[in-house]
């Protein structure tokens, strides 16, 4: 999906990694959330407290999820998921722009 229709934009932005790491929330009226997001190159951890969604609209990153062996190499078009109260661990290799979708279990 490239247009999200009918939803409320949080005005500030979400910083993490002294500002590498930017993300807007797109809150629907259904209570469902979903974060837009920008991650410079460079290496982050994230926590999860919900099953995550990450889909990549652009730029290269591998990805480590909690209790997996290998890292995953990832570009635009394609998604990953993250379980519920987990972690992943993302290396950034160029610009990269992404959607988040919280998923309740």
């Amino acid at each position: 999906m490239t247009v999200i229709k009918n939803v409320s934009v949080e005005k500030n932005a979400n910083f993490y990694f002294d500002g590498k790491v930017t993300s807007r929330n797109i809150l629907f009226s259904d209570g469902r959330k979903k974060t837009l997001g920008i991650m410079l190159p460079g290496e982050y951890e994230f926590n999860t407290s919900q099953k995550e969604l990450m889909e990549i609209t652009s730029g290269e990153v591998e990805v480590l999820i909690s209790e997996e062996e290998s890292w995953k190499e990832l570009k635009a078009g394609m998604s990953f998921e993250v379980p519920k109260d987990s972690s992943f661990k993302v290396k950034v290799l160029s610009i990269f722009d992404y959607c988040c979708s919280y998923v309740d279990e």
